[in-house]
Order: structure tokens, then sequence, then C-alpha cells
């Protein structure tokens, strides 16, 4: 039998092992479930795909983006392993070659969304498919101490017990100390059987110069100037830039900023997700080429992007989180070589942050709706509880993340239980006439057959299938005509290539399995639940204006938040002296030129910053501690301002609905954070939405609370 090695060159074409990598191989190969928490960029992917072609089965690769699964595939495929994936983007008969081969063994890997494991008749499929090995990428979204929860991912244990998968695989590189304790216990992974690489990255030069928000984008050019001809390779032309990716906020910064570099001569594009996916597409493949140098885009924008030579990493605002700073910097420089990250920021972009996450706490009323719901399900006789998860959002004014997210609580508290999920609505066209059809069966069949083609009716190309109507039919003629006879029929008509049929309006059925509960108390603990998650994540933002503002080695402060001992093992500074910085000088990083060579650092009042082991290339190394200028002082709101702001709101929703909208419903309003209720309403086109984006959303629902209280 092969060796681990022998396949990683025969296959892969790899000499050796990067770090880490052997370790979690080896362990896989054995049978042991392993987390891997390895840097952006250090090859967590060939964990999974090495050890597939040594285990017995198929591996199932749980992945959260598309353009993961797809980078992904594509390197297997160029190595001739026999994989595939499952998306949305796949006709129907796609979708079932690949089963198929998965089914016969032909398969070695497949990769799926979680969202997948949610359909019925896939998770039927997985049943009867030997797995050796489950594979979660990004898996930090399983904590709810992770900065990207996903609640779907809460359910990926319960996966593992139910398809009989013997080992799993945990992959990601953003996990606190905190995280990898919540994964490894959900997972029983042993701690030795974690493998870290560690956060630091001697090539990457972290720079934070605080800019204020009318200064940056002509401090964004300036930075930028020298880098059209600065870091030539042979071969580059004289007027090449240095690959770069700048990070935004909201789109149309996407396209203010990229507009005015391109003034400046820049050749650059804007990336974010109000283009369509052709162009996104375009744009990336653009930029991978080396045709378009520059980007400023979203963080819509990187995930799955492995380009070895991205010399700049630049925040114009804010990152949401460390974690996806970290994610976001580790883009630069994956080919070894010296690269930026260039932090220009203040304070002024943290109030937009906030309010995304005030905007995901649902209010009272809606947990309430959502409850009594559950209540009346329960009391039916069967206790199952269907949702469309797109109407229950509408009708308790949740958004849809934050209404998983409460699902999933609901899950845990044990009220309700998944079932099943199918699909509430089902449309078809015949490619065969309707009586070749009936003429293919006989008997009992055929009058089955007949009874489908004369109860859907087709307006010009398409008919939709009522199920009532169609069991009632069949009651009349004494035909078994029920749902589940129908959807089978209908299937095997177009695995036959009869007719095409299409599902929409996924509906998932829950188990009530507590019918009698207090609406009132649990809708206070869940609202509690809700209120502490949104405090954490006020408190990950301040963590990370600290870790901008720090006045020790950047570098080593972030190593140390995801745990990697690195500083504390070895002096990285050749010299070996503590790093003396000035502090207060108030002056931008002078960025390092072509020649490589770090910045000098400015002199100042000379008050020594204690950092002592640091990596001798970040702001603080280089002598500047960061003080983020905050944003400008704002008038105070007036009742004038209500009237003329809130008060057509109330209007409007006092006529369409009959009732006042509460403090917190106007602060979203005001501060332009979407509802559900707002679709309706036809808010946005009021003057008053997004109108206060820019203040702290807790003082605008205090003022908005007050008013109504006059």
């Amino acid at each position: 039998m092969k060796s681990a090695r022998d396949t990683l060159l025969e296959v892969f074409g790899f000499p050796a092992f990067r770090g880490g990598q052997e370790a979690v191989v080896e362990r896989v190969i054995a049978g042991r479930s392993t987390a891997a928490i390895f840097a952006t960029g250090a090859g967590k992917s060939l964990c999974y795909q090495l050890p597939a072609l040594h285990l017995p089965h198929l591996t199932l690769v749980v992945s959260p983006l598309l353009a993961l699964m797809q980078d992904q595939l594509a390197f297997l495929q160029r190595h001739g392993v026999a994989a595939a994936s499952l998306d949305s983007t796949q006709d129907r008969d796609t979708a079932r070659d690949i089963m198929e081969r998965a089914r016969r063994g032909e398969l070695k890997i497949l990769m799926v969304s979680v969202e997948r494991l949610k359909n019925e008749r896939f998770r039927h499929f997985l049943r009867q498919v030997a797995i050796s090995l489950l594979v979660v990428d990004e898996a930090h979204c399983i904590s709810e101490w992770g900065h990207n929860f996903r609640p779907d991912y809460l359910k990926l244990p319960d996966y593992q017990r139910e398809f009989g998968i013997p080992q799993a695989l945990l992959l990601t590189a953003t996990a606190t100390p905190a995280v990898i304790d919540d994964m490894r216990s959900k997972f029983a992974i042993a701690a030795d059987d974690v493998i870290t690489t560690g956060f630091y990255r001697d090539n990457l030069e972290l720079l934070v110069q605080p800019v204020e928000s009318e200064r940056r984008l002509p401090a964004l050019v300036e930075w930028l100037a020298p880098q059209r001809s600065s870091r030539q390779s042979p071969g580059q032309q004289p007027t090449s830039q240095a690959p770069t990716i700048v990070y935004v906020t909201l789109q149309q910064t996407a396209e203010s900023v990229a507009a005015a570099l391109a003034n400046q001569g820049f050749t650059v594009r804007a990336y974010h997700a109000g283009l369509d996916s052709e162009t996104r597409d375009e744009i990336q493949q653009g930029f991978m080429r080396g045709e378009i140098p520059c980007i400023v885009a979203t963080i819509a924008f990187g995930m799955g992007i492995d380009k070895g030579n991205i010399r700049n990493v630049i925040h114009y605002d804010l990152p949401k989180s460390i974690e996806n700073y970290s994610q976001e910097i580790g883009r630069a420089g994956r080919d070894g070589e010296p690269s930026r990250c260039l932090m220009l920021a203040g304070r002024d972009g943290l109030r937009v942050l906030e309010n995304f996450v005030y905007g995901d706490t649902p209010e009272r009323e809606g947990i309430r709706h959502v409850l009594v719901e559950i209540a009346e399900a329960g009391r039916q006789p069967q206790r199952q509880w269907p949702v469309l998860l797109n109407t229950l959002s509408r009708d308790s004014n949740i958004r849809l993340l934050p209404l998983k997210t409460l699902l999933v609580r609901l899950e845990m508290h044990g009220v309700i239980a998944p079932r099943f999920a199918y699909l509430a609505e089902y449309r078809l066209r015949y490619l065969k006439e309707p009586g070749d059809l009936i003429a293919r069966f006989q008997g009992e069949r055929a009058n089955f057959v007949r009874l489908l083609v004369d109860n859907i009716a087709i307006a010009k190309t398409w008919g939709t299938v009522d199920f009532e109507r169609l069991y009632r039919a069949g009651v009349n003629e004494g035909i078994d005509a029920s749902r589940s006879r129908v959807i089978t029929a209908l299937e095997y008509f177009q695995d036959k290539g009869w007719v095409v049929l299409e599902g929409k309006r996924m509906t998932d059925v829950y188990e009530v399995c507590q019918p009698e509960f207090d609406i009132e108390a649990l809708t206070d603990r869940l609202l509690a639940e809700s209120q502490s998650r949104e405090r954490t994540e006020i408190e990950r933002l301040q963590t990370m204006l600290a870790l901008f503002e720090s006045d020790t080695c950047l570098t080593r402060r972030l190593a140390e938040y995801f745990g990697d001992d690195h500083f504390s093992h070895a002096e990285t500074q050749a010299c070996g002296q503590p790093v003396q910085a000035a502090q207060g000088c108030g002056q931008p990083v002078q960025a390092a030129r072509s020649c490589g060579q770090p910045v000098q650092a400015a002199r100042g009042c000379g008050q020594p910053v204690q950092a002592a082991r640091g990596c001798g290339h970040c702001s603080v190394c280089h002598g500047h501690v960061a003080r983020l200028p905050s944003a400008a002082a704002l008038p105070e709101l007036t009742d004038d301002d209500f009237e003329r702001y809130a008060r057509p709101l109330i209007e409007r929703h006092r006529e369409q609905i009959g009732t006042v909208p509460g403090a917190q419903r106007i602060a979203h309003f005001l501060c332009g954070l979407a509802m559900p209720v707002f679709t309706p309403l036809k808010a946005r086109q009021l003057p008053g939405f997004g109108i206060y984006e820019h203040r702290p959303y807790p003082k605008v629902k205090a003022w908005a609370h007050t008013a109504l209280s006059r």
C-alpha cells in the first residue's frame, strides 16, 4: 500500500508536506477525528484531499461557499481525483448523475453545502452510501463563540451520527482557544488530535495608519502611488501595479473608491454582492490573471481566492472582527514574499458595524409570534409544524439568519425537532405528449397517469401541481393519489425524460416535542439569549479596536489572540533588544518602498513601548502607536427631527398595519437596518430611512422611546 508521502508526490506533485499537514493526514488515515487549525493559505484542503484517496469509502465535505467548492473541485480534477460537488446551479440530470456515481463507489470526494443536508431526499441518499469521513470546512461556524456562527452548522454532529460516519475532520483558519474547545466537544475530538500551525507569518507587515474620514481617500491614493512600478518581477511592464485588495464595508463605498482610483490612473474594479454573478466572475478571473491588479471589494471577495502574489491588503474601513481581519490579511503574500497589510481607519465606521449587530436582534413580539405558531401546531393531533422560512420571516418580522438561529435555539431547548423537508410547490412541462405518457402504462397505473394528466392544468407551457385537487379526484375514482405517490411518479417521469419538473418553496416540518410551554417565559428567555449574543458581538468590535490601538507588537497580539505562542518561544528581532517606539507622534505610517526595507520609525516623545520579542516590522515595532480618530460630534436629536423623519413611518405603519411601531422598529428604520416589515411598507422610499446610519443605535432607540412616550 502506498504511503501518504507517495500519494503526495505521485498524485499532487508536492515533494514534501507543509507545516502541520503530515500530522493531520496521518491521524485521519489512522481513523481518528481531527481538527486542523491552519493559518489562511497554509494548505488545509490537502488535509482531506490526500486521506480521501487512502480511506475505503466516500469523503463528504461540507463547505459554506460555492466559490470554495468550485476552486477545490477544479484542483482535484486537474490531479485526476474522482471528486464532485452538488450545488444549486446544477440541473436535475447533473445532480442525479453525481449521486449515482457516489452510490456506485466511483467518487472519492463529494462536496455539498450545509443547507443541502436539510433536504430529505439527499439525506435518504446519504443513508445508502458508505461514508468514511465527514469534513467540515470553515468549522468555526459551528461555535456560537465564533465570529461567523451559522445555526445550520450546529446540526452537523447529529448528521454524523445519523449517517454513521466514523470520523470527522474540522478545518478552519480563525479559531480562538474557546472556539477550538467548543468544536472539540461537539465532535468528541481529543486534545492531542488538534493540530495548529500558528497564525504568525513573518512575511506580513501589519500597518495601522489612523486617518480621519475626509482624508482617507487621498491617503489611499498616496499610499498606492508608488505601487505601480514597485516590486516588479521579470517580465512585468514598467507600469504594472502590485496585486492589491482594498476592503470596504458598503457596496456604494466600493464603487466610489474604485471610481476615484480609476480617475488617478489605476487599473481597478469594484466587487460586491450587488453585481450579477457573471460580472463578479469576470472581475475575479481578471484579478487572478493579473489583468485587473487592484480590486476594491466588500467581504464578498476573497473566499476561495488562492493567488500567491497579492502584495497589499488594505482595509479602507474597519473589518467586522479580528477573525475577519485575519482572514482578509491572510490572502496577502501566500508565495512567502514580503507583503503589506494596511489599516486606514478611524472610529467613524464603528457605528455602521455596531448597527449591523443591533439589526439582527429580533423584537420581542416577533419571538412571541413564532412561539404562538408552535403552540398552535402542538395542539394538533400529529403535532407537526410546517415552516416556510420566508413566510415566517415576513410574519414575525425577524431576519432570515436570526430566525434560523432562533429555530436552532428552540431545538436546543427541546421545544421542536426537525423531521423532514419538502417542496411545497411543483410545476411541470411535458416533453412527451400526455396521451403517449398514458399509453406507456396499463391497468391501475394507466388510470393513475390519466388522473394526473386530467388534473394538472397546463397554461401555455407549464402546469402547476395541485396536490389537494389530485387527492380529491383520486378519492372520487378510488385511486391512490397521495402526495408522496404523485411526487414519486413525477420524478420518475423526469428521470425518463418525459417531463421537466421544477420545485420551489422549501418547507421544513418540525415536530412539537413540548406542546405545553409557557409562551411568555420562553419569549423572555429567547430574547435574553439574543441580547446576550448582541453584547458579545459589540464587545468583539471593541476588542478589535484595542488590537489596532495596541502599544505592543501587533503581530504578537494577533498571534496570541488565536492561541499562537510563537513569541513565547522565539525572539524574532535580529538585535534581540526591546523595541523602542515613540508615542504620540501622530504621523501616518510611511509605507516601505520597492526596496523592501522596513519603515524607519518617526522620533517622538521618547516613551518606550514594551514590545520585546516583537515581529520587528509592524506599525508598533516601527515606532507608531495608533490612536484611531473618533467620528465627528453630531448634534443632539430633537422633537422636530422625530416629526420630520420618524412620523412618516409611524403614519404609514398605522394606516397599513393598524398599530404604532415601537422604538426598536423606528430605530431600525432611522439607522437604515432592513426588516421584513419594511418591504410591504415601502419604508425605503421614505426620507428618514437610514438618515442616522452613522449614529449609535442605542441612542437613537432611546430617543425614539422617549419621543413615543410623550
